[in-house]
């Protein structure tokens, strides 16, 4: 069977070196790589993002098979994939705030923060009110229901074997807000499904998500494929390189005489 992997960036800023090594890592793996742009952010994600990404992996030397997805353009899907949760009962709309949620949260320093399920026991006319009155929401998945209807999940991660998924660890994660109809764990394994991906490889601050994508996998009758999480690459403070921490991109690194010679000889010698 021929590994189909991808690599499914969103276009909000320039690729940086950690971005590009997961992509790299991805089409090391596979037999048939795609590439897909993961662009529902339509406050962040910019045309200009999404034409450097394919330039800068031409230019790593990295080459994708097929036609590039865009998510934007496939809205209508995502939108039947929410109403079939929709229909077996698994989804409740959320009006609490950030802050709201925050205050509400009181997980030790440094765990994981799950939803405290606030508005999942909201009463139908109070729901009704709220909808009706125009007030922002997130629509939830009822994470316990939804697992009393898959019953036990399973998956196979790399380097680990089989292993029992766990969505709880997430919680009732968000699959759509009133201004976004979808989000990024219901897009993932609508469009996985979509490129026929049979190993699904990123970094591994990405590995907790799996456990609720089984889930969802299982809830619209998608194939569920192999996983493999990889270590993030960091800066000289050890610190996981990021957009958000204005990690080096691979425009500045070619702007200054890096060539992609040395890059993938570096990818090549991380452990």
């Amino acid at each position: 069977m021929s590994v189909i992997s991808r690599f499914a960036p969103s276009p909000t800023g320039f690729l940086h070196l950690g971005h590009a090594y997961s992509a790299w890592k991805a089409c090391q793996r596979a037999d048939i790589f795609r590439l897909r742009l993961e662009d529902i952010d339509r406050t962040r994600c910019r045309p200009e993002f999404s034409a450097a990404i394919l330039e800068d992996l031409r230019w790593l030397g990295l080459e994708w098979s097929g036609d590039v997805r865009v998510q934007s353009a496939h809205f209508a899907e995502y939108a039947a994939a929410l109403e079939r949760l929709h229909e077996r009962g698994l989804l409740y709309p959320c009006f609490c705030t950030r802050a709201e949620i925050a205050r509400a949260q009181s997980a030790p320093h440094g765990v994981e923060r799950v939803y405290p399920g606030t508005c999942r026991t909201l009463p139908p006319a109070s729901q009704k009110a709220r909808l009706a009155s125009g007030q922002p929401y997130a629509l939830r998945l009822n994470t316990q229901k939804a697992l009393a209807q898959s019953g036990p999940l399973r998956f196979f991660e790399e380097g680990h074997g089989w292993m029992n998924a766990e969505p709880q660890r997430l919680g009732d994660v968000v699959l759509a807000r009133k201004d976004t109809p979808s989000s990024y764990h219901l897009c993932v394994v609508h469009d996985d499904a979509r490129q026929a991906i049979t190993h699904v490889v990123r970094g591994e601050d990405l590995r907790d998500a799996t456990h609720i994508h089984v889930l969802l996998q299982n809830l619209l009758d998608l194939p569920t494929p192999a996983y493999a999480h990889h270590r993030l690459l960091t800066d000289e403070n050890g610190q996981r390189l990021a957009k958000r921490n204005h990690a080096a991109t691979l425009r500045h690194l070619r702007e200054s005489g890096t060539t992609p010679e040395e890059i993938l000889q570096r990818f090549k010698d991380t452990p």
